[in-house]
């Protein structure tokens, strides 16, 4: 079991607010968003709408979870912290295909929107670890 009691305020309501936004995506992906999110699947996968269809659903259904996870696993959130800033590590890629290939979604619509939008991942992955604690308990196995 993990210690909890040394987390601000401010890191539980950004956990549960990250969990809330990431929960709200993977249902967009299931759904009303499921277009949008097609266009940031990478452009080297193989070029199969079905494939690029599951890619999107598959990863709607880990947003979820891990929303959900952010949200009501309080015991487990650094390791959900650090599975979270894994998961935005690998689908940064679908990010720079949307940039490279000049893909219009979710308003991103020139290149320089689609740039900035890069420089939002890494903001993601440290929002997770560090409203988790995720990333003090790295710190801690690492000293290890």
């Amino acid at each position: 079991m993990e210690d909890n009691s040394n987390k601000s305020t401010l890191q539980k309501v950004a956990r549960i607010l990250l969990g809330g936004f990431m929960t709200m995506a993977g249902i967009g992906h299931l759904s009303f968003q499921r277009e949008e999110f097609l266009a940031q699947v990478p452009r080297w996968l193989p070029n199969d709408p079905a494939l690029m269809d599951f890619v999107v659903l598959s990863s709607g259904v880990v947003e979820i979870t891990l929303g959900l996870a952010m949200i009501f696993l309080f015991k487990q959130q650094a390791k959900v912290g650090i599975a979270l800033a894994l998961f935005y590590i690998m689908i940064f890629p679908g990010n720079i295909s949307q940039y490279t290939n000049g893909i219009d979604a979710f308003g991103l619509d020139t290149d320089l929107k689609r740039l900035v939008r890069l420089f939002f991942q890494p903001i993601l992955i440290l929002w997770a670890l560090w409203s988790t604690g995720g990333w003090s308990y790295l710190k801690k196995k690492w000293r290890r």
